[in-house]
């Protein structure tokens, strides 16, 4: 990473906290000089700021609780998150930076783009609408439900691309398929939305089933675009932002690999979103000289959503590991238990018909204990699981 992004930081955040008073006041009672920052040691001098902090903060001085560093004649939307947070956009031609993603994909002039995000309150769609017009592909902005007459549009426009919800994206598919026809299915590229539970195992099925590719990003309301997908492993970090990974309590950068918070600093202050604590877990796939992370891993989760056992953090996304390095596995869950002074994990696998259970419970073994860094105790197959039944399941307190 160039040292003139931190540069840039000093600069921008030390003008940003003479206009905007809430993040002044963030400063001084850390003791924090922006205009003193030329490393990421300078930079984690200022204490991470959660977002239920910042919700706080706008409850007592709405709506952008002193933070906003940018004229409101500036401000092209206001959008609303749960919360409610209101979160300012200044007028970006590229969707505050998931052009990247389409540019990535080879989506662009040609390219017809159903977009099924909501366009209402929230930032998804119309960044993604943004994003897809500045990379130079045509949208249909569709916006979510409505599946009949969208499936219609696919068939009818020749649509080639799609942003949607895996499961929405499924729901699309086949009744275009059942309606018209295979030979009607054009479509080429999806832009998923991620989701709990095997996701990627499911985007592996979703592509060699409908002829797709598929491709994801890691963005959110505050921040826009953070990393995306560029056919490497996990996240390419957009070159605007510093990402760290951190201890979700201390705020400190951990080791390269260790799974913790993400934190990141946009280079722009015009809403100043420095030493942001999204309350996603990760870990650093690459990381720069200064232990920055230039590529991340795919989310494991929400802070708070890990459960330790024997001195390691285990994620949900392990579980995940475990359903896509497991042949023949549609299903798994991990069971944390205490049980004479000692901490046990068990894995319960549900298969598919006619799969290797010794094979299986074998490769779950070794994949579990390659993610997670600690031996699984138990590996056992069921026959089945509850619905939406939980990846982890912390039983020690009980």
């Amino acid at each position: 990473m160039s040292d003139d992004i931190y540069k840039d930081i000093a600069q921008a955040y030390a003008a940003a906290a003479e206009k905007a008073p809430g993040l002044k006041s963030r400063f001084t009672a850390a003791g924090f000089d922006p205009a003193a920052v030329t490393s990421v040691a300078d930079l984690s001098r200022l204490p991470v700021m959660k977002k239920e902090e910042l919700l706080k903060i706008q409850r007592e001085n709405p709506p952008f609780g002193g933070f906003l560093a940018s004229d409101l004649k500036d401000v092209g939307r206001i959008y609303v998150s749960p919360g409610p947070i209101f979160e300012p956009a200044l007028s970006d031609g590229g969707g505050h930076g998931l052009d990247r993603l389409f540019k990535a994909a080879g989506v662009g002039p040609g390219d017809i783009i159903l977009n099924t995000w909501m366009y209402h309150l929230v930032p998804a769609g119309l960044l993604f609408d943004e994003a897809a017009q500045a990379a130079g592909a045509t949208v249909i902005p569709g916006g979510v439900g409505n599946t009949e007459l969208q499936a219609q549009i696919i068939a009818e426009t020749g649509v080639t691309s799609i942003c949607a919800s895996t499961a929405f994206f499924l729901t699309l598919a086949d009744k275009v398929i059942e309606t018209y026809g295979r030979d009607a299915w054009k479509v080429k590229t999806a832009f998923l939305g991620g989701e709990m539970g095997d996701w990627m195992a499911k985007r592996r099925r979703i592509e060699a089933e409908y002829g797709v590719s598929t491709w994801a990003a890691y963005a959110t309301a505050d921040l826009g675009l953070v990393a995306y997908e560029d056919g490497g492993e996990g996240y390419l970090v957009h070159p605007d932002r510093v990402v760290q990974i951190c201890d979700p309590v201390s705020g400190e950068q951990v080791a390269h690999g260790d799974p913790g918070e993400v934190v990141v600093t946009a280079r722009d202050s015009t809403w100043p979103m420095i030493r942001f604590g999204t309350g996603d877990s990760a870990f650093a796939l690459e990381s720069n000289a200064d232990g920055t992370v230039s590529r991340i891993s795919a989310l494991q989760g929400r802070v708070g959503a890990a459960v330790k056992v024997r001195e390691i953090f285990v994620y949900p996304r392990v579980v995940e590991e475990v359903v896509i390095g497991t042949p023949g596995a549609k299903a798994a869950q991990a069971v944390v238990t205490r049980e004479n002074d000692r901490d046990m994990i068990r894995l319960s696998l549900v298969l598919e018909d006619g799969a290797d259970a010794s094979a299986a419970e074998a490769a779950a073994a070794d994949t579990f204990k390659l993610h997670a860094r600690i031996r699984a105790d138990e590996v056992n197959i069921v026959s089945e699981l509850p619905e939406n039944a939980e990846l982890i399941v912390n039983q020690k307190d009980r």
